[in-house]
């Protein structure tokens, strides 16, 4: 009876874990292991998105499979040679499963929970490791222009996924059916905003040559803004190294490189706003809010802002309130002769 129970609970386990993933429940042939098509082919499909999401050490050619289900009379012998190499290839703690007689151990009660458990646990590790590679800021080996651009897309689609609360899509998904999934989530909040919430910023059609306008006008804004970027940039250069001129910054110079420097190196002149950001836009951000006004003080407002400056010196810096300087007055010149200070008058014509 207790081994009859904890096979249930190890079924409803797996069942959870395969929809979490976005598969079928488990086959209520399960427990016929290799011999059952539906088995073999679930098995094939967790380990066609392994091999898709790179978690296999062995190189494949393209369209190879990992798996195969078959439908002949020696399929369940093929598929059990490629699980084992499979299931040696990830290191599977199970050597039951891993040994040579796979068939066998695949017939014993329990076994195809077994497998089916291990397979979902690294899929679930796999997708989860992609997407860290996907989010993760830290620096990666330098790609293609179209591997950075897929990635990024990857990465916007991921997050708008997230912030929707919709499940990961199933490798091979077509765009149209995601596209179409992601409409209807949308309408679906839609009304539960407030009203007026989604009204576009930008809210006339555009033709060609406005297109073009556009993109003259955008590209001069990043042009400018690079400018002023890099002219606080180097503002910030020149006065983070003013801190390494003290004697006491000869002994923490290099904890002060350790932390300045990480932080450095991600600003850019370069500017990520593009003509995307102006058509996602919504009216809501063109209402200028002062920022001394009461809603914004709310959470600006700190203790800091109550603190008054005390006397500092005079440095003076007034130029209007210095008295013009005086002439300086000779007696005599070099040459022994009179110096005069008054206007030669006029002679007198006869």
């Amino acid at each position: 009876m207790e081994g009859v129970k904890a096979e249930a609970r190890e079924g409803a386990a797996v069942a959870q874990d395969l929809l979490a993933l976005g598969y079928g429940g488990v086959p209520g042939t399960a427990s016929r292991g290799a011999s059952c098509p539906d088995f073999r082919a679930l098995c094939v499909r967790l380990a066609a998105e392994l091999a898709t999401l790179g978690a296999l050490e062995q190189q494949r050619e393209a369209g190879a499979e990992v798996l195969s289900a078959g439908d002949g009379p020696y399929a369940e012998e093929d598929f059990l040679q490629q699980l084992g190499r499979l299931l040696r290839e990830l290191h599977c703690p199970d050597r039951a499963l891993c040994g040579g007689d796979g068939a066998a151990a695949l017939r014993e009660p329990g076994a195809g929970l077994r497998l089916l458990r291990f397979l979902c646990s690294e899929l679930q590790a796999t997708r989860l490791l992609h997407l860290r590679s996907l989010l993760d800021p830290s620096p990666r080996p330098p790609l293609g222009e179209g591997m950075v651009e897929r990635a990024g897309m990857v990465q916007e689609l991921s997050l708008t996924l997230q912030a929707l609360g919709l499940p990961r899509p199933a490798p091979g998904t077509p765009a149209s059916q995601l596209l179409q999934e992601l409409h209807a989530k949308i309408s679906e909040l839609q009304p539960s905003l407030p009203p007026g919430s989604l009204q576009p910023l930008l809210s006339y059609s555009l033709d060609a040559p406005r297109w073009e306008a556009l993109e003259s006008l955008s590209q001069s804004l990043r042009d400018q803004y690079r400018c002023r970027r890099y002219l606080l940039l180097k503002r910030l250069d020149l006065t983070t190294s003013a801190f390494h001129w003290s004697d006491r910054a000869e002994a923490q110079g290099e904890a002060m490189r350790a932390v300045l420097i990480p932080i450095r190196e991600v600003l850019t002149p370069e500017s990520d706003i593009s003509i995307a950001h102006i058509l996602a836009a919504r009216a809501d951000l063109s209402r200028l809010i002062p920022a001394t006004s009461v809603a914004v003080r709310r959470g600006t407002c700190c203790a800091i802002n109550k603190v008054l400056m005390g006397n500092v010196p005079d440095r003076g810096g007034r130029p209007n309130e210095l008295e013009p300087p005086m002439p300086t007055w000779r007696s005599r010149r070099e040459d022994g002769g009179p110096q005069c200070w008054g206007r030669k008058k006029k002679k007198k014509k006869k």
